[in-house]
């Protein structure tokens, strides 16, 4: 939905853990982060509820480990 574009695009700049980096003909490009409080699987799944999207698509995953497994990793 192109012409919902700017709201939605709205919408996702304030979901804590959501940065938008690109928009053209109705789709939306998004990088989804772990926040303290949610998982981005959570995050993704309510970008359905957001007036307008239609549907979301996750495209690429990336894990890193943080913290003390982080630590471990290096420690290796």
């Amino acid at each position: 939905m192109p012409e919902k574009v700017p709201e939605v695009q709205a919408a996702i700049e304030t979901s804590e853990g959501c940065e938008v980096h690109a928009q053209e003909d109705g789709r939306i490009v998004v990088t989804v982060e772990d926040t303290d409080n949610r998982r981005a699987s959570e995050i993704i799944m309510d970008m359905h509820q957001i007036p307008g999207v239609i549907t979301v698509t996750l495209t690429y995953h990336h894990f890193e480990p943080s913290g003390a497994d982080a630590a471990a990793t290096t420690a290796l």
